[in-house]
């Protein structure tokens, strides 16, 4: 059985395909071609290089045969001699291709069974490339598909023009998908993978919520409301922070909508799933407050270096700021980004009695003096010896109850202790091995020496290798909870700026830099903040 097309109808081959599968023409004409290109060599030989040609116009196929011109002929199916060449084209040269015109086929079965493979192949590929190429730009949008099956508890949603996964894990909790149901899903994820693109769906992503909210919210879309943070336990309830770029337009207010009907229509989306909105603020203690809506809190306490929050309430407050399971306080600290610590008022009182008493035991064992006198130094914001030994000693004598002798007295015993603690840990730093250089680096005290040393930081050049993360740690947020990794320094009153210049001057100690490279970073930022600064 002979296979043949006229010119029209290989067009209208091509063009139909177009269509149906939404590719270019042109590819699909490459298909054609590299097909007919494939079946022409099986009645020529595999060792010829055969082409094809279609006038994307006329349709009129051309077929001809590539020979190269070489100076020796190896395999005359595709090499020409150079005298052989002249003959048909005077100007050959070595390196040259000639190119045959070769007769029109008729294509048997075999020949059109095989160049049907090869366009089928070539299309799928074109149509894989487009589904990916057309996906992975809208990636963070909202897209709507049917339920085309459900398998193993993943969704599969035909989108029109491609099939997307909603995998079991990124569903509602109690949420039950059919066959023909229409879903709304965030693409979060596109993918080329062996089998075709795959486009990963979620409705549990955050920003799920926050599409929602900017499409049934028209000051979100317009950008005069921006959602600046969300925090999800998906089904069960969550937190968004709004901020207006408008101080006329409520952010709350906007997404709340007339009568709760605009925050109604993402809570019925999102099958009942209770949603706090709240007003961002660039103070992150007031933005803490604000998240731990609706408990009540008297005060807050930062600690900014480890991005961790105190947060004091009433007693009665206490199960509402922290919620069922842990639940308000967790999504207020994936909301703000900083692990937040509750207290009751109670917790507070204790905890600052039995520090109070920590430091009257302290004051009393350095300074050998009675519970008194040690309440008395505790109470009046004393917080170490070390604070007692070099304030001034009129400051101290104004104590009711100390004179200038006293005063003189315990300054001389603080600074006694203190120099027999200096004495054991440099001991102990000998001990361990720790250069003496290692104390010349501004900032290094005899307890960060000894630290050094038991984490096997011995010369300059060791402590010049350190990361600031290994001087003051690190923490690591996984899965909305924040995990500290200890540094070689902890305990000490030591801020990252501080370990940041200590490295960088054990650095010049040990020769690796000079001041003046030291100096350049700052005068950089001094000169670029001179020019933001407008006259």
């Amino acid at each position: 059985m002979a296979v043949s097309a006229n010119r029209l109808e290989l067009l209208q081959i091509a063009d139909a395909v177009a269509r149906e599968k939404s590719i270019d023409r042109t590819i699909v004409i490459g298909a054609m071609e590299e097909a007919i290109a494939k079946a022409a060599r099986s009645r020529y030989g595999a060792e010829t290089d055969v082409h094809a040609s279609i006038d994307s116009k006329t349709g009129e196929l051309r077929l001809s045969r590539h020979m190269l011109v070489v100076d020796a002929v190896e395999n005359s199916s595709i090499h020409i001699s150079l005298d052989e060449a002249k003959k048909r084209n005077p100007a050959a040269q070595v390196g040259d291709t000639i190119a045959d015109t070769l007769p029109p086929l008729e294509y048997g079965r075999i020949a059109a069974g095989s160049a049907k493979q090869v366009i089928v192949q070539k299309v799928r590929e074109a149509e894989r490339d487009r589904q990916f190429i057309e996906y992975k730009d809208r990636i963070g949008d909202i897209i709507n598909g049917i339920v085309k099956r459900v398998e193993y508890g993943n969704v599969v949603v035909d989108l029109g023009r491609g099939e997307a996964i909603v995998r079991r894990d990124e569903m509602l909790p109690r949420e039950t998908l059919r066959n023909g149901d229409r879903v709304r899903a965030f693409i979060y994820d596109v993918r080329r993978e062996p089998r075709g693109p795959q486009i990963f769906l979620s409705r549990t992503h955050p920003q799920f919520m926050a599409k929602l909210f900017a499409q049934e919210v028209p000051e979100i879309y317009d950008n005069i409301v921006e959602v600046k943070a969300v925090a999800r336990d998906p089904g069960s309830r969550a937190k968004i922070a709004v901020i207006s770029r408008d101080s006329s337009v409520d952010p709350v207010g906007a997404c709340v909508g007339m009568r709760g009907s605009r925050v109604q229509a993402v809570v019925n989306e999102l099958q009942g799933e209770k949603i706090d909105i709240i007003p961002w603020s660039a103070d992150i203690a007031s933005f803490v407050v604000n998240a731990l809506a609706p408990a009540e809190v008297a005060k807050v306490v930062l600690d900014e270096d480890r991005e961790r929050i105190e947060v004091v309430v009433p007693d009665a407050q206490l199960s509402l700021a922290i919620g069922r399971r842990g639940q308000n306080v967790r999504l207020a600290s994936q909301l703000t980004g900083w692990d937040i610590d509750i207290l009751t008022e109670q917790e507070e009182s204790e905890r600052r009695q039995a520090e109070f008493q920590n430091r009257t035991k302290v004051f009393m064992e350095a300074l050998d003096v009675d519970e008194v006198v040690g309440q008395l130094l505790a109470s009046e914001g004393f917080g170490s010896v070390e604070e007692l030994a070099v304030v001034d000693e009129k400051e101290l004598a104004s104590i009711e109850g100390f004179d200038e002798d006293t005063a003189r007295e315990l300054q001389s015993r603080a600074q006694e202790y203190l120099g027999k603690i200096e004495g054991e840990l440099d001991a102990k730093r000998k001990e361990l091995g720790v250069d003496d250089a290692v104390r010349d680096v501004p900032g290094v005290t005899s307890s960060i020496l000894v630290k050094l040393g038991e984490n096997g930081v011995k010369t300059v050049e060791d402590l010049a290798g350190c990361a600031t993360d290994d001087l003051v740690g690190w923490t690591e947020r996984k899965d909305g909870e924040s995990k500290r990794e200890p540094g070689f320094l902890d305990g000490e009153e030591i801020t990252r700026e501080d370990a940041e210049a200590m490295i960088m001057q054990a650095r010049v100690k040990a020769g690796w830099i000079t001041e003046a490279d030291l100096a350049q970073p700052a005068a950089d930022a001094a000169a670029a903040e001179a020019e933001a600064t407008p006259a």
